[in-house]
């Protein structure tokens, strides 16, 4: 979701549709310009504001596409969202990225999206769509942070880059206060992740890991190839990991800088602090429900979205 200016919300669906939310509550269905690919992991995925919204209404989606012979891949485009008239819509759009290759199977898109705080780069999140080597294959997309370069209007301006590599299924990409790019990826059976992302960096999935396959399988552990970046936090038994945000907000001045993420197992908000390029727990308050997605509102409250049928949008705010 994208907290937007005057207190509206975007909110995507995974089966393909976006929704916006107006301050009073009203919710509107934006028409999008793109066919989704819904199924299994697979369907619309994140979407954020550009920094100028407020002046030039530009978006950033991602979702999953098909290709042939039953292939799928991540694509991500940019649009002018228009508010004006009957219904929202998406005007003059266009894809500015396609995962290559595309692959069979439904899972591991990632395609998490962040925007450097210079405004110069969009940064996207390229899973390994449970492929496991092309993530160690620098010709492949998979298991890769991609760099696409912004003109000033918002489009591209470039061609991509591969900015770090060894990646598994990245669910949440975010930069700091301080300009550094942090992700966060789900693990096998264990092992969830907190990257420092540096480029050039290979963190060595599927060679190791602070996990195990889902078979039993032990995969060695980073300690034990230092040539590959080690995690600078990992969970075991995992937080199956949904989202996550720097907050920077004034209900919770004490917590400025610091990791908020929203965890689907157990279901619960993970508060995570960063000293140099570590990480620590610091807490972790129980929800009822897996929250699949959290942001901050302009008045520093928390918004989180509940995952599945039945989901809610709740507003977490101090006492």
């Amino acid at each position: 979701m994208a907290v937007l200016p005057e207190g509206r919300l975007l909110v995507t669906e995974k089966a393909g549709k976006l929704k916006l939310r107006s301050a009073d509550g009203m919710v509107a269905e934006v028409a999008l310009p793109f066919t989704v690919d819904f199924g299994g992991q697979g369907g619309l995925g994140d979407v954020i504001a550009a920094p100028d919204f407020a002046k030039s209404g530009r978006i950033y989606l991602s979702w999953a596409e098909a290709g042939e012979n039953d292939t799928r891949g991540a694509a991500v485009g940019t649009g002018i969202l228009v508010l004006e008239g009957s219904a929202p819509k998406l005007e003059h759009f266009a894809v500015i990225w396609r995962q290559n290759p595309k692959v069979t199977g439904k899972g591991h898109y990632s395609h998490r999206l962040a925007i450097s705080p210079d405004r110069k780069h969009l940064y996207i999140a390229s899973g390994e769509r449970q492929k496991m080597q092309p993530a160690q294959d620098p010709k492949s997309d998979l298991g890769k942070v991609i760099r696409l370069p912004l003109v000033s209007s918002g489009g591209p301006g470039g061609a991509p880059q591969q900015v770090s590599m060894g990646h598994r299924n990245i669910l949440g990409l975010a930069f700091a206060p301080d300009g550094r790019l942090w992700d966060l990826e789900h693990g096998p059976a264990g092992g969830d992740e907190l990257n420092l992302v540096k480029p050039g960096a290979n963190y060595g999935w599927p060679l190791v890991s602070e996990g195990r396959h889902y078979s039993g399988e032990f995969i060695p552990h980073h300690d034990t190839r230092p040539e590959f970046t080690a995690p600078a936090l990992y969970w075991n038994p995992v937080i199956a990991p949904g989202g996550m945000i720097f907050y920077s907000g004034k209900m919770w001045p004490e917590w400025k800088g610091q990791l908020l993420i929203g965890a689907m197992n157990p279901t619960a908000v993970v508060r995570v602090k960063i000293s140099g390029e570590k990480a620590t727990e610091e807490t972790r308050y129980p929800m009822a429900k897996r929250i699949r997605a959290i942001a901050e509102d302009r008045d520093g409250s928390l918004l989180v979205l509940e995952d599945k049928q039945g989901g809610r949008l709740l507003r977490l705010s101090r006492k």
